[in-house]
């Protein structure tokens, strides 16, 4: 397949509940997208490994495929992660020249630890500069740091040392006359908070000894003015801070309000969304809300990972998926829809619910296995096949062909099997045998998980249909567990609503199989075979769900709907 440039991951992956043949494929095809210079592609599943298929990859050298529950696109995924945003002791005028600079309306709010504290906008900000009450104390008092007022008046520090402590600071311009300038400081001293105030003014000697004579926070002289230095000697013996900067006193004024940390202006009722949460579920919930940005956090530690915006979910982007062994949504993983498929390769029927927007590679050929199409793949690339991927695709082929002994054996399985063989150095029938042997599902599983491991489901004339199939080397167990399995194939019937179940359980040996229904009676009496005196069906030769079990179940639905 072509290369497709996103970020977004690219997965192989089988159906629910993969068998050996789904779980090889998809590991077969991902290892040649990868030589093919895909380095992102990765396979996965959708499912247990079953215990032979687990043995192979052991055989193999190769890891399991990674366990995916949903495709769905997240949050995460979506998100922009190159986040423009500020710390929250961070000052106004700071948060206000990067948004300024960033052209954004909203920023996100950080503390030392990365996580997130909360979203601050134009408005907030405003709140800084101005509060709600405009009252004549509410507009003098302030809480600031003297340090970062320094820093943000870029002054020049002389007299007392300052402080990063934030501080409630009473603002008095020296601009009236002397007299009420005195007048204004006893009263402050009488009511014990003159140590609090921060008197601003330009050229007028006469304030700066009153000042600091008073014993004020901090003299912020403006206008690029100096202070004398019998002054400067008193305020550095009292420990008063003489700031000196080169703006006007108006100016100085407003500036000292942008010393202001950010976090005082932050509304902790803004909505912030988790990494996890699925693009599907965000449509839904974000539809009413009024906020601009939304930012992604970690449910872990609530550190930021990026911001999404309403826009954002229009059309985002989608994870990647190469389908193999199936082409049903019914049998695909959770949030396939969601996703984006770019390729196909299957050898079942085709279900019709599979939609693109863009043409895609789809391999659909009439073999016995996915395996033996991938391994064709391979053949058409001029790749060479490593010795531990060829032993994962002949498990496959000898799994889902009985070692070409399966009515859907194709030539095309005959050609292939044989080299693959050369090429991972074995014997077919040795290990088809040792295959086989090296896990029995009904002596090793519960009835739920012998059901539940190898199981399809179907749509099929208005009904559905579970099809479960399990191959054993003799039927001895299944005689033994058969009431077990009738109350699990029940259950599914009451909790999933299917209108048929059935288990097909193969003995590779004789090549015969039994097989247990559960669901509507007209349907089971319409099946093909012949029940025994315990209920049981028989099949002999019958040994493949796709190429035998599902055309005669196809028959018995028909037969039944004529019935009704």
């Amino acid at each position: 397949m072509s290369a497709v440039i996103s970020n977004m991951p690219l997965y192989v992956i089988g159906h629910k509940n993969p068998d050996t043949d789904a779980i090889c494929a998809a590991i077969g095809y991902a290892e040649l997208l990868r030589k093919k210079g895909d380095e992102a592609v990765q396979a996965a599943r959708c499912g247990k490994v079953p215990a032979r298929t687990e043995w192979v990859l052991e055989q193999a050298g190769v890891n399991k495929p990674l366990l995916l529950d949903d495709v769905s696109a997240t949050a995460e995924m979506i998100c922009r992660k190159d986040v423009i945003k500020v710390h929250e002791h961070d000052t106004f005028l700071t948060a206000y020249r990067v948004m300024l600079s960033s052209g954004v309306r909203s920023i996100p709010v950080v503390n030392a630890d990365g996580e997130f504290c909360g979203l601050l906008k134009y408005l907030d900000l405003l709140q800084l500069l101005m509060p709600t009450d405009a009252g004549t104390n509410s507009v003098r008092n302030i809480s600031a740091s003297p340090k970062k007022i320094a820093n943000t008046l870029e002054a020049t520090v002389c007299g007392g040392e300052l402080n990063d402590d934030e501080e409630d600071l009473i603002m008095l311009v020296g601009a009236s006359s002397e007299e009420t300038i005195v007048k204004r400081l006893k009263q402050a001293t009488e009511q014990g908070d003159v140590g609090s105030y921060a008197v601003l003014c330009g050229d007028r000697p006469s304030i700066h000894c009153e000042a600091i004579k008073y014993g004020v926070r901090m003299l912020v002289v403006t206008g690029g003015f100096s202070v004398e230095e019998s002054v400067l000697a008193e305020a550095t013996k009292k420990g008063v801070p003489v700031l000196l900067c080169d703006q006007d006193t108006a100016t100085v004024a407003k500036l000292i309000r942008c010393s202001r940390v950010v976090l005082h202006a932050l509304d902790d009722s803004m909505m912030k969304i988790f990494a996890d949460d699925t693009v599907k579920y965000l449509r839904q919930r974000l539809v009413e809300e009024r906020q601009d940005l939304f930012p992604v956090v970690d449910p872990g530690d609530n550190s930021l990972m990026g911001v999404i915006s309403k826009s954002d979910l229009i059309d985002p982007a989608q994870i990647r998926l190469v389908l193999v062994d199936h082409n049903e949504y019914s049998q695909a993983v959770e949030g396939v829809e969601e996703a984006e498929v770019v390729e196909v390769i299957d050898h079942h029927r085709l279900a019709g619910d599979l939609i693109s927007r863009e043409p895609i590679r789809y391999i659909n050929e009439p073999v016995g296995s996915s395996c033996t199409l991938v391994a064709r793949e391979y053949r058409y690339a001029g790749i060479d096949i490593p010795k531990g991927i060829a032993l994962c695709l002949i498990a496959g082929m000898v799994s889902d062909t009985l070692n070409l002994t399966s009515p859907t054996t194709s030539d095309l399985d005959r050609e292939v099997l044989p080299w693959l063989c050369g090429v991972a150095e074995v014997n077919a029938e040795k290990f088809t045998r040792d295959f086989f042997a090296s896990g029995s599902l009904l002596a090793h599983n519960t009835a739920e998980e012998v059901v539940k491991t190898d199981r399809k489901v179907f749509e099929e004339n208005g009904s559905r249909v579970s099809i479960s199939h399990v191959e054993e080397s003799g039927l001895d167990l299944f005689t033994k567990r058969r009431d077990e399995l009738d109350v699990v194939l029940d259950d599914l019937i009451d909790v999933k609503g299917y209108d048929l179940a059935l288990l097909i359980v193969t003995d590779i040996i004789s090549h015969h199989s039994v097989l247990l229904a559960s669901g509507d009676e007209k349907i089971i009496d319409a099946l093909p075979y012949e029940r025994d005196a315990s209920g049981v069906f028989q099949g002999p030769g019958v040994v493949s769900r796709k190429k035998q079990v599902f055309p005669a179940v196809c028959q018995a639905l028909r037969v039944a709907a004529v019935h009704r």
